[in-house]
C-alpha cells in the first residue's frame, strides 16, 4: 500500500513540476515579449523623427482600414506592430488624416520620390471632406509633375474616389468600380420594446429631431425622410461633381443611373470591367503583373524587394514639427461627447475643456483652432467645452472651428463661440435640437412576478429603472429639455448675431450640409483645415502659424498594451476570422450608437445633443 501512495504521491510530484516548468516558460517568454515590444516603442517615441533617406521610386498609398481625424491608438504604435510582429492587413484600423496628408505634401518635394502609386484595396474609407482632403493633397502631388498610379482589382466607392485623382487608373479585366450611391439605414425597435414590455420616456424639442424615432416608431417619418434625403442627395452630388471633374467627364457619364447602368451592362454581355473602361471610369484594363512592369519601367526594378522601387507611406518618415513652443493651438474633439475623461473615440468634455484651458493659459499661444468631428453627445459635456472656448474668445485669443465630417447638434454646439467657422460642403452640421431618453422596465419585472416598492419624501425622488416615472418627473424633464433647447437657439443666435425666432426656422432637429449651412448663416465660410489655419492667422496676426497639437499622450504601459492587443487582433489566422460572425457585429455596432439604450451616453441630467443618422451613410 506504502508503495502505491509513494507512486501517486511520485506522480503528482511529475506533474507539479512540469505544469510549473510550462507555466514558467510561458511567463518567461510573454515578459520577454512585453520588454521587446516596451524598447521599442521608447526607441519610436523618443526618436528624433528626422526623416531617413529613401532611394529613388515610387511612394506607396497603401492604405489599410479607414480615415479618421483623431487615431485611438498612435500611428506610431501601428508602425511598430508592423515591424516587430509583421501583423497582417487590419480593415478597421484608424490612419490619421493629417498624417496621411503630412506625408503626401512631403513627398510632393522630396527628390527620391518620383512617383506614387495608389494601391488601395485594403482602404475602407472614410468620411467624405476627409476623402477630399486627401484628394486635395493628391492633386497638388500630381500637379508637382510627379505620375500617380491607381491600381485596382475592383474599386469602392471610397477607393474610387481617390483613384480618380490619379493619373492612370488600371483594373483587373475581371473587376469593377462599384458605384451605386449613398443610403442610410438605422435600426428602429418599437415592437421589440414593446415585447419587452420596456417603457421608453422620450422627452424631445424639434420636428426633425429623429434621434429618439427608433424607441417611439418601426420606421421612419416622413420629416424625418424628407430631411435626410435632402442632405444624402447632396452628399452623393458632391461626390459625382468631384470625381468626373477630376476624370473630366460629367456626372451623369460617370453615374448615369440605374437603368442606364444596366443597359450599359447589358451591351457589353455583363462585362462590368468593359463597361468601366467604355464609360472612361478607368484608363487601362489590364493584370496587376502587367500594370507591375510599367511601374518597373517608370520607377527601376528594386532586386531586394523583387519589385518596382517604392516605399510604402507607412515606412515613409514624415519629418515632424520641431515647434512644440508654436503660436497656433490645434484641439480635436472628435467622437461621440461624453461626461468626465477622454476614452478611445470619444470626445471628454473635461479633457477637451482642459485643454482649451492650458492653450488659453499659454503665452505662447495666440489662436486657437478647435477640430470638430461629432455628431454630439452629453449637453452637460458640450457646455463645459463651450464655456472654456468662450472663456479663450474672452480673453482675447481668436477661436477657428474647423468642421470635418460632422459637428451636428453638440458638436455645433461647441462650436458657437468661434470668431469664425470654416465647414466642409459635405460637412453634415445643424441637428440643433435636444432629447432626453429614460427607459424604466417596471411591466419586464411584473411579468416575471418581480415588482418594486417604497417609500419617497417627493415623487422626485421616486426614480428607478425598475418602477414608473412619476408624472411629475415626466413634467420636469419635459422642461428642462425645453429650456435646454431655448438655451441651444439662444446661444446660436448670439453667435451669429440672429434672432432666436430666425435660428428656430432653421433649427427644430434639422440636419444640414456644409452649403446649405453657409446659405443659412451656421458657419463663416467653405472650406478644409488649411483654411481654418489661414484665418486663424489672420485673425491672431500671426505671419508664420506654426501648429501646437493638444493631444493626450497614452504612457508607456497603455500604449504596450494597447498595441499588444491590436496586434494579437491582427495576427488572428483569416480561417479563424471568417468564422466570426459578422452580422451579429454589425448589429451590436448599430445598437451601440443608439443612445441611451445601452446606456452609451452618460449625461447626469438625461439631456443629450446628439445627431444619430449623421454617421449612418453607406
Amino acid at each position: 500500500m506504502r508503495t502505491l501512495w509513494r507512486m501517486i504521491a511520485g506522480l503528482f510530484r511529475w506533474t507539479w513540476r512540469v505544469l510549473n516548468f510550462i507555466r514558467e516558460f510561458i511567463l518567461n517568454l510573454f515578459l520577454i515579449f512585453l520588454i521587446l515590444v516596451g524598447v521599442g516603442i521608447w526607441l519610436q517615441v523618443s526618436g528624433s523623427g528626422n526623416s531617413t533617406p529613401v532611394q529613388q521610386g515610387a511612394l506607396k498609398v497603401d492604405l489599410t482600414g479607414v480615415l479618421v481625424d483623431k487615431p485611438s491608438v498612435s500611428n506610431r504604435l501601428s508602425k511598430l506592430g508592423r515591424q516587430l510582429l509583421g501583423a497582417s492587413s487590419d480593415r478597421l484600423q484608424e490612419n490619421s488624416l493629417f498624417d496621411v496628408v503630412d506625408a503626401i505634401r512631403q513627398a510632393k518635394s522630396d527628390k527620391n520620390i518620383t512617383g506614387m502609386v495608389l494601391d488601395l484595396r485594403d482602404f475602407a474609407g472614410g468620411d467624405q471632406p476627409s476623402l477630399q482632403y486627401v484628394g486635395k493633397a493628391l492633386r497638388e502631388f500630381r500637379d508637382s509633375g510627379k505620375p500617380v498610379f491607381a491600381l485596382g482589382d475592383s474599386y469602392s466607392q471610397a477607393q474610387y474616389y481617390l483613384a480618380s485623382y490619379a493619373s492612370k487608373i488600371y483594373l483587373s479585366p475581371q473587376g469593377t468600380v462599384d458605384l451605386h450611391g449613398f443610403a442610410t439605414n438605422g435600426l428602429y425597435y418599437k415592437t421589440l420594446l414593446d415585447k419587452l414590455k420596456v417603457n421608453s420616456h422620450v422627452f424631445r424639442v424639434g420636428t426633425y429631431k429623429s434621434a429618439v424615432e427608433p424607441f417611439l416608431r418601426d420606421d421612419m417619418s416622413q420629416a424625418a425622410r424628407d430631411a435626410d434625403s435632402r442632405w444624402v442627395g447632396q452628399l452623393w452630388q458632391n461626390y459625382l461633381n468631384t470625381v468626373a471633374a477630376n476624370r473630366q467627364i460629367t456626372p451623369n457619364q460617370l453615374f448615369p443611373g440605374a437603368a442606364a447602368i444596366i443597359a450599359g451592362l447589358q451591351a457589353v454581355g455583363g462585362d462590368t470591367a468593359q463597361y468601366a473602361l467604355n464609360n472612361k471610369l478607368v484608363d487601362v484594363l489590364d493584370s496587376r503583373a502587367a500594370a507591375d512592369k510599367e511601374l518597373v519601367k517608370t520607377f527601376g526594378w528594386d532586386k531586394a524587394s523583387n519589385d518596382y522601387h517604392s516605399v510604402s507611406i507607412y515606412d515613409y518618415n514624415v519629418k515632424q514639427p520641431t515647434h512644440q513652443d508654436g503660436n497656433i493651438a490645434v484641439i480635436m474633439a472628435s467622437g461621440a461627447i461624453m461626461d468626465g475623461e477622454e476614452t478611445p473615440g470619444n470626445v471628454g468634455g473635461d479633457t477637451t475643456a482642459s485643454q482649451i484651458r492650458d492653450a488659453r493659459l499659454d503665452a505662447k499661444i495666440k489662436a486657437i483652432i478647435l477640430r470638430v468631428n461629432s455628431p454630439g453627445g452629453s449637453v452637460t459635456a458640450s457646455e463645459a467645452i463651450r464655456e472654456e472656448l468662450a472663456a479663450a474668445h474672452a480673453a482675447g485669443k481668436p477661436v477657428v472651428v474647423s468642421m470635418g465630417g460632422m459637428a451636428a447638434s453638440g458638436g455645433y454646439w461647441i462650436s458657437t463661440p468661434a470668431d469664425y467657422i470654416v465647414a466642409n460642403p459635405s460637412t453634415l452640421t445643424g441637428s440643433i435640437g435636444i432629447f432626453g431618453v429614460i427607459n424604466t422596465l417596471e411591466n419586464s419585472l411584473d411579468s416575471i412576478g418581480v415588482h418594486t416598492d417604497g417609500v419617497a419624501t417627493s415623487p422626485l425622488a421616486d426614480v428607478a429603472s425598475t418602477k414608473a416615472l412619476p408624472a411629475e418627473v415626466q413634467q420636469l424633464m419635459q422642461l428642462t429639455i425645453e429650456n435646454g433647447y431655448r438655451n441651444f437657439v439662444g446661444l446660436v443666435a448670439a453667435s451669429r448675431h440672429k434672432t432666436p425666432e430666425e435660428i428656430d426656422a432653421i433649427a427644430q432637429g434639422h440636419v444640414w450640409t456644409g452649403t446649405d449651412a453657409k446659405a443659412n448663416g451656421l458657419v463663416d465660410a467653405l472650406g478644409d483645415f488649411d483654411d481654418a489655419v489661414k484665418k486663424a492667422g489672420e485673425l491672431a496676426k500671426v505671419a508664420h502659424p506654426e501648429l501646437t497639437w493638444y493631444q493626450d499622450q497614452p504612457g508607456v504601459f497603455d500604449m504596450l498594451l494597447g498595441q499588444v492587443s491590436a496586434s494579437a487582433q491582427a495576427l488572428l489566422p483569416s480561417a479563424l476570422k471568417a468564422w466570426l460572425p459578422a452580422p451579429a457585429v454589425d448589429m451590436a455596432e448599430a445598437l451601440k450608437q443608439q443612445p441611451g439604450l445601452l446606456n452609451t451616453l452618460n449625461d447626469p441630467q438625461n439631456r443629450y445633443a446628439f445627431c444619430l443618422n449623421c454617421g449612418k451613410v453607406r
